[in-house]
């Protein structure tokens, strides 16, 4: 009895480690099951690229079996595209059926509609968060523009164009004038199911300004008066010149553009030119900002002395005719007035019948004023005073003996002269008492 049972004992134990394997056995059977992805028809996954070949992609997306895109997905892809995937690539695809059967496990995929959905998701993230985008123009029709968001079509509904600058009898006329133009849009209504996605041109034009003004009003608290920035000239008017300095258009005023008088901004900028300007003015309020260029050279008032003195000839320049005079520049540093008075000796009723803007001239300086900025200039005497430095300068670059040649010829001349008097006066008799005026008694004796 002893030994049954310790035979039965053994049997027990050797059956109960038998269960124990198949146990073990069955666990390692239902892990390996959990390692095989699920998949549903519908679902955007990602797998790798097995084999390719003419017709058909085979993809590994972890299934029991491979996955399949056949060709009739794969003519929805551009030569580029399809040349672009490579075996052992890792894409997105989009799962058309997943069946099992007595043949066997089929997986049908698309990588078509996978890019599809994906930029549909793209579109909704967009449309929630504001965001604009650029897109070029495909096609229209009656109502609008069509144009590509990646793989799905959108429509720009011609309200919603922010400007229509292009001609044409009609709608369509103008819209094919546009095909092929690149546009900044706004999403404004995702709709999958009905596959709608509508974009517009006025939503981004307005969604880019707000952000220009958030962004100017940051530009603006940061922006001090004093400040040196360099900017472009976007454009120019007849009272000053634009000048974009990071976001922000100041205004360099007319007077602001140069210590001498300007008729134009043209005359000292262009539009496009990069420049150096000063801020002397901030107003955040009206979201201003005035800006000189004179400002950052010396103010050439306070330096007049160092250049010029009176009765100094200079060149000028005329810049202005008025009632009164003309005015001119010096170097284009210092501007004065020629009165009416002073530019000729001639009457003349306008400075026009002798002058016009633009001439260059020459100019005596009469009269400097550094306090209150004038200078009075003369076009009066001129030559004479030019002809009176050049004898300067030439009798200060004579030579020695050039001059020694010339004192002596003068003496010879001298001589023989007063040699000539000499004789002359021993010819002549000497004057006699008749020649003489008479006395006053004389004068008396005779009139009685």
């Amino acid at each position: 009895m002893a030994e049954d049972n310790v035979q039965n004992g053994a049997s027990n134990v050797a059956n109960s480690g038998e269960d124990d394997d198949m146990m073990t056995m069955a666990e390692l059977l239902a892990q390996e099951d959990s390692y095989i992805r699920v998949i549903e028809p519908g679902d955007i996954i990602k797998g790798v690229v097995a084999s390719k070949r003419p017709g058909e992609i085979l993809i590994d997306v972890g299934a029991k079996s491979e996955g399949i895109v056949d060709q009739r997905d794969l003519d929805n892809l551009s030569p580029q595209e399809l040349a672009d995937i490579k075996v052992g690539d890792t894409v997105p695809v989009y799962v058309i059926s997943a069946e099992g059967g007595d043949e066997g496990y089929s997986i049908k995929l698309s990588l078509s509609q996978a890019r599809i959905e994906r930029d549909w998701d793209e579109a909704q993230r967009m449309y929630e968060a504001k965001e604009t985008i650029e897109t070029k123009v495909i096609g229209h029709n009656k109502g609008g523009l069509i144009v590509n968001f990646g793989q799905v079509r959108g429509f720009v509904p011609g309200s919603q164009l922010a400007n229509i600058q292009y001609g044409g009898s009609s709608r369509p006329d103008r819209w094919n004038q546009m095909l092929g133009e690149t546009l900044r849009l706004k999403i404004i209504e995702v709709d999958r199911s009905r596959n709608r996605l509508i974009l517009s041109e006025r939503a981004a034009a307005d969604e880019i300004r707000k952000e220009r003004e958030k962004e100017k009003e940051k530009f603006l608290t940061e922006l001090v008066e004093g400040d040196v920035r360099t900017g472009r000239v976007t454009s120019l008017a007849n009272f000053g010149a634009f000048v974009d300095i990071g976001g922000v258009d100041g205004l360099i005023h007319l007077s602001e553009l140069a210590w001498t008088h300007v008729a134009h901004p043209r005359e000292v900028l262009n539009v496009g030119d990069e420049v150096k300007v000063y801020v002397f003015n901030v107003d955040r309020e009206q979201q201003r900002v005035a800006l000189s260029l004179k400002r950052l050279e010396p103010e050439p008032w306070s330096q007049v002395f160092d250049y010029y003195e009176i009765n100094q000839v200079v060149d000028a320049v005329v810049t202005k005719l008025t009632n009164f005079g003309a005015f001119a520049r010096i170097d284009d540093r210092i501007e004065g007035l020629i009165h009416i008075s002073e530019i000729t000796d001639k009457n003349i009723t306008h400075p026009r019948q002798v002058l016009a803007e633009g001439q260059e001239i020459k100019v005596r300086i009469i009269h400097i004023d550094p306090e209150r900025r004038r200078m009075g200039l003369s076009m009066k005497d001129v030559e004479g005073q030019e002809d009176w430095v050049d004898y300067q300068d030439e009798a200060d670059d004579s030579e020695d003996g050039d001059i020694s040649d010339e004192v002596g010829a003068s003496d010879e001349g001298l001589s023989e002269s007063i040699e000539a008097d000499a004789s002359s006066s021993d010819e002549d008799e000497p004057p006699t008492d008749e020649d003489e005026p008479p006395t006053d008694e004389e004068e008396t004796t005779t009139e009685s």
